[in-house]
């Protein structure tokens, strides 16, 4: 791919600040939802702001590891909703206070990080051909695609989203579909600024589509025309500090029980295992998208120990583990500016951000629909990366046809195995699956029966 910004390129200050913004909104929505479904699903009280800010906070420090050699931004973990449930809900089976839960989020989260640490210092003496051994291209493409695949319920679900009662959900699609048609144009036939931010452009387009039909529909007081809520703007001052994880705790001491010490482990260190082959597959797919191989340069020991640390220091604040953002990743590929400037960028703006009232409120009064137009295409992006890995790869090999095979259908499928508090989810089985499917195939001889059609 032809970048427009390299990654030690540095673009203008004002262009860096659209930049900057382009990659906040790429992925707010994400960062986002995750203290929400936590909070949801435990009662938690996980704030918008101090997620934005453990993004930030965890990005730097991402960067800081990195030498500034690999732009990516390191957001909230889906992968570990299930462990930061058992966290919260495993204090009071401990016999502790509730508000101990929120400690349990960060020595989790460090548990976690940890895992990164011990895997980075092996690396760092025996290197990374076992890694690359284990996990070859036709295990990583197919893992890649999948990570986009999975997401495609939730674009879609956002995208037939209403965010007010009685919103009809063709008035939803409407705003999405202007969004996503929107960045679309500006992508292929953008020129010079256009080209490099479609995604604000199309972001603000489909909340002036969305702010149109709210207008109306106020007008002509008919709630269906309602897919934007304008209520976090209600009573919103100036600044505000978020409210930081470690601030909610209480006594650290009194988390510090062996018993829920255990239950901490057992849910977060598997799940850690799971999410470096993430952090490996997005970082072959961007080492593809941006032509240097960033297992190499800056080196995957620098790239886990930042985002291990970095996961660290976003729980710490937010609540939440950080890992690497496919989002972030498919936003550098569609607009082909890799400079890591505009990561730190990003990174210090989320961190202003988050004190500032009335910025968090129009973040999060960006409808539902809209970012589901905007997934479309980012996610769809994560996928054809993928995709696009696996032409490196000879899959009139029976062995290899299994290999992709098998992860692309118990990925698509949805597979998901729980162990007790653990829960492999679905790019964690299709992983698993296809790396023991690899493993099991390795015994034939290369050329033996390459060619041999499979049986019907």
């Amino acid at each position: 791919m032809n970048l427009i910004y390299g990654i030690k390129d540095k673009p203008r200050f004002g262009q860096l600040i659209l930049f900057a913004i382009q990659q906040l909104l790429a992925i707010m929505a994400a960062t986002i939802a995750v203290p929400a479904v936590v909070n949801a699903a435990t009662g938690s009280e996980l704030t918008a702001s101090a997620a934005i800010f453990g993004a930030g906070v965890g990005t730097i420090v991402y960067l800081l590891f990195t030498k500034s050699s690999s732009p990516v931004f390191l957001g909230s973990s889906f992968a570990f909703l299930g462990s930061m449930f058992s966290a919260f809900a495993g204090a009071t089976t401990a016999g502790l206070a509730q508000e101990a839960g929120y400690w349990g989020f960060i020595i989790g989260a460090v548990m976690a990080g940890l895992v990164y640490v011990i895997i980075a210092i092996v690396i760092k003496f025996a290197g990374v051909r076992w890694i690359v051994a284990l996990m070859p291209p036709v295990i990583i493409g197919p893992t890649v695609a999948i990570i986009g695949l999975s997401l495609a319920g939730n674009a879609i679900g956002d995208l037939m989203t209403a965010n007010m009662e009685g919103g009809s959900p063709y008035v939803a699609l409407i705003c999405g579909l202007v969004t996503l048609a929107v960045v679309m144009l500006c992508s292929t036939y953008g020129k010079k600024i256009g080209k490099l931010i479609p995604f604000i452009i199309g972001i603000l387009a489909g909340y002036a589509c969305a702010s149109v039909f709210a207008l109306i529909g106020n007008a002509t007081n008919n709630p269906a025309l309602a897919v934007i809520n304008y209520a976090p703007f209600q009573n919103v001052g100036l600044l505000a500090a978020p409210s930081f994880t470690f601030l909610k705790g209480g006594a650290l001491a009194d988390a510090l029980n062996p018993t829920y010490l255990l239950t901490l482990f057992t849910a977060y260190v598997p799940v850690a295992f799971v999410v470096f082959a993430e952090h490996l597959a997005d970082h072959e797919n961007l080492s593809t998208i941006i032509g240097e191989n960033l297992l190499e340069t800056p080196g995957l020991t620098r790239t886990l120990l930042g985002d291990g640390i970095g996961s660290m220091f976003g729980a710490l604040f937010g609540g939440a583990p950080n890992t690497t953002y496919g989002e972030s990743i498919a936003c550098v590929a569609i607009t082909r500016n890799a400079s890591t400037v505009s990561i730190w960028g990003a990174a210090v703006l989320c961190i202003v951000v988050s004190f500032i009232s009335p910025l968090m409120a129009f973040l999060q009064t960006i409808p539902s629909c809209v970012m589901g137009g905007v997934c479309i295409a980012l996610y769809g992006f994560i996928a054809v990366s993928g995709f696009k890995m696996l032409q490196r790869v000879n899959l009139n090999e029976n062995r290899n046809l299994f290999v992709a095979s098998v992860i692309f259908i118990t990925g698509v499928g949805g597979m998901t195995v729980s162990f007790g508090a653990v829960e492999l989810r679905t790019v964690a089985c299709a992983l698993i699956l296809g790396i023991l499917t690899n493993v099991m195939l390795s015994g034939k001889k290369e050329g033996e029966n390459d060619q041999a059609p499979l049986q019907k």
